[in-house]
């Protein structure tokens, strides 16, 4: 296997370029490039009051790495601009972050190496070992621990020792509230201090102040000589354990035992096992390689078969000036990271749909307060249970309907992929047939055919519409799915189903499927090709004339488009079906490569060029789940279905100018791993690996 293409490392603090991203998918960590000082820190299922629209929102936690070095008495802390030659670079092949800087201070010099990974074998754990080496004898203080000051909310009790027994066995224990009380967390760490004299040191821990909970080492440095200080976070939220600074002081331990060489050990065999799944573009210009093994790294790290919460448009990742999706759940994240998930790591899959399943009885209670029968998922899904959770007025929430048939469609497409019988019937069938029935409630009967009204399709426009093609669509394959999975399982399945599916209303002139009832190409958003995704990646079946009049009528429109978030990414691959090489690599590059920026091909929302005014925000999952689902499924032309996976594979491969053929050494099918090959030209082959591995 190859190793992925790491990012080049970086220098300085940036201007506005997002801190580094660290994650494991249930913690997600804001690394500063100066990592000792606070960055801020998410944990899947941690929820809090937001402060300006009171609505629950993910809540930053105390901030789980923190720490700070003193020289002869003279803090870091107090002398940022006496810190220099910051360099960060990020090994993708492992998870693993490195920090150097040099810290000036009483004429001395210390050279500080930050290593900083999260543990995806333990992921309630955070790791960080801090090097240090000083130029000249002198009094050298370290710290490390658990930093509050600027999180919202209020410690409600910590530990020093360990209750009942002579030895202590963490650092610190602390039980933290968010505000508005919506969820606690709890942190437990452990540190050690090695090298030199330094073994010698005692650590002193002090109570809970406003700095946070804080271990100090403080010994006599010797010039040339290198100390270490490593310290081991575990951080476990209230939706996974009832008093989780308990079990996290459990876990700290555990680390503790298990010592940090092994958990550094164990994460890198980890991330050895997800890259077997790399997806290679053959014969493509090296920075597309890079892109795509960024774009690979960032989602697999933000996704865990442990996250009790999903995962939000931004992963875990979070800064302070992009708030504005409060880290809900969201359609993105069925439609454009669940099908690649289902492929590559079908457990993290897994863990996002069951989300959704655990919260099913929330999406029948929003559909009755709706007035309609089934299930209707939230439009921003809160992180405890799963309600709707739009800031008020909630004008979104009125009218997205199309959420709940991006749901349905992940349960449909990820139990085809896995083919699991129990997931068939004991997850997939109550989503199914509740959005069904939803469907059912939804749709107008009239005399052209059923209809759905007042609707707002994938372009979010100040009113809404009547037959949003996509959703319309959507509708479509929904309730064929559910009518073959009811009839595969031996249920009796509600005969509405299918003839909503026959009649329903799609939006045409001539050939071309347009956004809706009315549509015209100078409205808002009037370029917004949400028919063809209803096309690819949803699966709808258009005859062959109206998918290409459909495909050319959008194509032309590309440039009014490009640079909005989530479906600009797909262009490339709806670029394909016409067959133009040279305008599918055009339009990949017009419609995702220049969403990079910031450190560590971080992809933005927005594409900085076209709007400079949005916040630089990112890694954003839609457009990287959207540029993989392009690469794996999109240009291979595969459909996954209950047939075999020999017979996924559509029609012969077309790959961008100069690409000769997109590799994947091992998915998972059906439970089996299997090697793809898409040579352009050929129809895309799937072969079961020898051995099973």
């Amino acid at each position: 296997m190859s190793r992925p293409i790491s990012p080049p490392p970086v220098t300085g603090e940036g201007d506005r370029d997002l801190p580094a991203y660290v994650s494991n998918g249930l913690i997600g960590l804001r690394v500063r490039a100066q990592p000792l000082q606070a960055g801020m820190a998410l944990v899947s299922g941690y929820a809090g009051e937001d402060p300006e629209r009171r609505i629950e929102a993910a809540a930053p936690a105390p901030y789980p790495l923190a720490g700070d070095i003193a020289v002869n008495g003279v803090w870091l802390s107090d002398l940022q601009h006496q810190v220099g030659e910051l360099e960060q670079a990020y090994d993708f092949a492992s998870g693993e972050l490195t920090s150097q800087f040099v810290f000036i201070a009483c004429g001395r010099r210390v050279s500080c190496t930050v290593l900083t990974f999260a543990s995806r074998e333990d992921p309630t754990l955070v790791c960080q070992e801090v090097a240090l080496t000083v130029d000249g004898a002198c009094d050298l203080r370290v710290r490390a621990g658990v930093a509050v000051p600027g999180v919202l909310g209020r410690a409600l009790r910590f530990l020093r020792d360990t209750p009942g027994e002579a030895q202590t066995h963490c650092d610190g224990v602390l039980l933290w509230e968010s505000a508005g009380a919506l969820g606690r967390v709890g942190l437990a760490y452990v540190t050690e201090m090695a090298g030199g004299s330094s073994g010698e040191a005692e650590a002193l821990r002090p109570a809970l102040d406003a700095s946070g909970l804080i271990s100090t080492y403080a010994f006599r440095a010797r010039a040339g000589a290198t100390y270490r200080l490593r310290q081991v976070t575990s951080l476990v939220p209230s939706a996974l354990h009832s008093r989780p600074d308990e079990q996290a002081g459990r876990m700290a331990a555990k680390a503790r035992h298990d010592g940090f060489e092994v958990l550094r050990r164990e994460n890198r065999a980890i991330w050895d096992e997800i890259w077997k799944g790399r997806i290679r573009l053959v014969g493509a210009e090296p920075r597309w390689q890079a892109l795509a093994d960024a774009a690979f790294f960032y989602l697999n790290s933000s996704v865990h078969a442990s996250s009790c919460a999903s995962t939000s448009i931004f992963g875990l990742a979070t800064w302070h000036d992009y708030h504005y999706y409060y880290g809900h759940v969201m359609w993105d994240i069925e439609a454009f990271a669940v099908p690649v998930l289902a492929l590559v790591q079908p457990q993290a899959a897994a863990s996002l749909l069951d989300y959704r399943f655990r919260n099913l009885a929330a999406a029948r209670a929003n559909a009755k307060m709706m007035g309609r029968t089934g299930a209707q998922f939230p439009w921003e899904s809160s992180p405890s249970f799963g309600e709707e959770a739009a800031p008020l007025p909630g004008t979104a929430a009125w009218h997205e309907d199309h959420v709940s048939l991006d749901v349905a469609r992940a349960f449909a497409f990820f139990a085809d992929v896995t083919g699991q019988g129990e997931f068939r019937r004991e997850q997939a069938w109550p989503v199914l047939s509740g959005v069904a029935d939803w469907i059912v409630s939804r749709a107008h009967r009239t005399p052209d055919g059923y209809e759905i009204r007042a609707s707002m399709g994938i372009a979010e426009r100040e009113e809404p519409v009547d037959n949003a093609a996509f959703t319309n669509m959507a509708a479509v394959v929904v309730l064929e799915d559910a009518t073959r999975l009811g009839q595969r399982l031996g249920y009796a399945v509600d005969p509405r189903w299918e003839e909503i599916a026959k009649t329903m209303v799609l939006p045409q002139r001539d050939k071309v499927v347009v956004s809706h009832d009315g549509y015209r190409k100078t409205e808002e958003k009037g370029a917004t090709p949400d028919p063809l995704m209803g096309v690819w990646p949803f699966g709808y079946r258009l005859d062959p004339a109206a998918e290409k009049a459909t495909l050319d009528f959008y194509l032309d429109q590309a440039d009014a488009y490009l640079g909005s978030p989530m479906l600009s990414a797909l262009y490339g691959a709806w670029a394909t079906r016409t067959g133009d090489r040279a305008l599918a690599l055009k339009l990949l590059d017009e419609g995702y490569a220049k969403f990079e920026g910031g450190r560590f091909g971080q992809i933005l929302e927005y594409r900085p060029d076209r709007f400079p005014e949005q916040p630089r925000a990112g890694p954003f999952f839609a457009n990287m789940g959207g540029f993989l689902s392009g690469l794996l499924l999109g240009m291979p032309r595969l459909e996954p279905s209950e047939g075999e996976p020999e017979t996924w594979p559509k029609a012969p491969v077309v790959l961008p100018a100069g690409w000769t053929a997109i590799e994947i050494d091992r998915l998972w099918v059906r439970g089996r791993p299997m090697r793809l090959e898409a040579r352009h030209g050929e129809p895309a082959r799937l072969t079961a690996l020898e051995g099973g591995r």
